[in-house]
């Protein structure tokens, strides 16, 4: 069987009893990064082996994987932070897995931006997540300006280092209507800020923007 399990997107204590029962009871967990993973197993007192499984092995590691779920092994999957399979090489297996008709479940827990649509206050009876923005302004102006058409509320992902670019182009396409910007969900600092773009633009610019960041309009 392979389990995909959804981990902490920062606080290790929203770890579910069940996600811990699976990563205690298979026989290999696939991390992205094990280094990251090995924080949590060792929080919670996991000594299952563990493998690595990120965007540059995926295909030949991905073989080796199915290989072993053909031999009977269970396999829990996870990634760095939160649900495998959005934005994270685990989409990879699992669709190996699907092709292979190996047998799967999903163990649910955290998702970034599920949380900071909850927290936004803006309807989620429709939305469209789209991952993270273009790196380059021309080219985030031009998807901002088509997103604009869809009529729903629509949620990003972006880094520290271009939060403060994006802000300045949902000001640009979008004017003073209010958004909101999530910080290190669920961890110490987290910060949710509801305002128009230009004000939020202003208040993370007094210090260096750090952390992951959600965006919802």
């Amino acid at each position: 069987m392979l389990y995909i399990v959804a981990t902490p997107i920062g606080n290790l204590k929203d770890l579910t009893f069940r996600a811990m029962e699976v990563l205690k009871s298979v026989d290999l967990i696939a991390c992205e990064d094990t280094r990251h993973t090995q924080i949590l197993l060792t929080h919670y007192g996991i000594t299952t082996p563990k493998t690595s499984f990120f965007q540059q092995n995926r295909f030949t590691k991905g073989e080796y994987l199915v290989g072993l779920l053909k031999e009977g092994k269970d396999i829990a999957l996870v990634s760095d932070a939160g649900t495998p399979g959005v934005l994270d090489p685990g989409y990879n297996l699992i669709n190996l897995a699907i092709k292979n008709n190996l047998e799967m479940t999903f163990i649910p827990g955290p998702a970034a931006f599920i949380n900071a649509l909850v927290l936004s206050g803006k309807p989620a009876h429709e939305f469209y997540f789209a991952g993270f923005l273009p790196n380059r302004s021309g080219a985030r102006k031009n998807q901002l300006e088509k997103f604009k058409k869809l009529g729903c509320t629509l949620i990003f992902y972006e880094s520290c280092h271009r939060i403060l670019a994006s802000l300045q182009d949902i000001n640009t396409v979008y004017g003073d209507k209010e958004i909101t910007v999530a910080r290190e969900l669920t961890k110490k600092f987290e910060e949710i800020l509801r305002a128009s773009p230009r004000i939020i633009q202003c208040k993370l610019s007094k210090s260096r923007p750090r952390g992951e960041f959600v965006i919802v309009i």
